[in-house]
């Protein structure tokens, strides 16, 4: 879990390109489902969480819900991904650009830690909660505007 924001900020910044990438800068690719069960062969890319209905329908515009929640209520309005219990998380970090047509902030490369791995799955993270620090507590990264 990533929480993007300008200095000063709460706002989770949206849109942004979210990367995973080796110790050489390489696009981390998800060869054979190796790093995570989803998006087979493809770049690993974190994505936002988002919202859905009670019925665990992803909310869109037309939506007129009342019982909304979190997809990973303990993740809130971050940038999430999904990996294997077996993730090496060693030399891995996370590139995060603004790919928008005026890009406004610069781009970020953050280094991971097995201590920035969490379980999302409501029944685990609530579990897990129950004893000691709160462990789902997402990585801090502060974006620079672009001079």
């Amino acid at each position: 879990m990533l929480h993007i924001h300008e200095e000063g900020s709460k706002e989770n910044i949206p849109n942004l390109k979210v990367t995973l990438i080796d110790f050489f800068g390489n696009d981390l690719v998800n060869t054979g489902n190796k790093y995570s069960w989803t998006d087979r062969d493809k770049v690993m890319q974190f994505y936002e969480n988002y919202k859905i209905d009670g019925k665990g329908k992803r909310l869109t515009a037309e939506s007129s819900e009342e019982k909304i929640r979190w997809y990973f209520p303990y993740a809130k309005a971050t940038y999430i991904i999904s990996v294997t219990n077996d993730f090496p998380i060693d030399g891995i970090r996370v590139k995060i650009e603004d790919v928008s047509e005026k890009p406004v902030y610069q781009t970020q490369i953050v280094p991971l830690f097995a201590a920035n791995l969490y379980v999302l799955c409501t029944t685990q993270a609530a579990k897990a909660q129950q004893f000691g620090a709160r462990i789902n507590k997402p990585v801090d990264v502060v974006l620079k505007r672009r001079e």
